[in-house]
């Protein structure tokens, strides 16, 4: 999600541990902006529109 696949994947010798370790919080917020994106889309046209008002 936003990195290139095997970004720490391919590292040779990387335990699972360790490559969770190097992504950190790195990830937050393009799963954030994933999150938001899924409410958003959930979220009724009419509603968007009262609120832009």
């Amino acid at each position: 999600m936003g990195l290139p696949t095997g970004h720490v994947t391919a590292v040779p010798g990387l335990s699972r541990t360790a490559q969770l370790k190097a992504l950190g919080n790195g990830v937050v917020p393009q799963q954030a902006v994933a999150a938001l994106r899924k409410l958003a889309a959930r979220q009724e046209p009419a509603a968007w529109q009262a609120g832009a008002a």
